[in-house]
């Protein structure tokens, strides 16, 4: 397979990781959207959200709480959690991972 996020996991290509579990890979965002922008993956592969949801609703959770872990390790209470699915959403690489973003000021509605 040639994922771009299993060669990270897998330590095949380096990646700025600040946090890991059985289950998940936290790595800081080549191109940072916020002074905090870590993208949260799980360690099988799945294409988006809703795969992983339907094939490992454990690993889907703890997505979540790898990054509230993370949010909390780099000080922070209030940050925003986003799941891009498809590429007319804005995903460009196909598996799933969970952005975290704190830092600054986030607006709504997002971009």
């Amino acid at each position: 397979m040639d994922c771009l996020f299993c060669k990270i996991v897998a330590g095949e290509i380096p990646g700025d990781i600040v946090h890991t579990t059985e289950r998940t890979v936290a790595f800081r965002d080549l191109v940072a959207q916020a002074p905090t922008h870590v993208l949260i993956v799980p360690r099988d592969h799945y294409a988006n959200a809703a795969e992983l949801a339907a094939g490992d609703p454990v690993a889907s959770a703890e997505l979540v709480t790898t990054a509230a872990a993370v949010a909390t390790a780099e000080g922070y209470d209030d940050y925003r959690l986003v799941f891009n699915t498809g590429a007319g959403a804005g995903q460009s690489v196909f598996h799933t991972h969970l952005h975290l973003l704190a830092g600054r000021p986030l607006s709504w509605p997002p971009g």
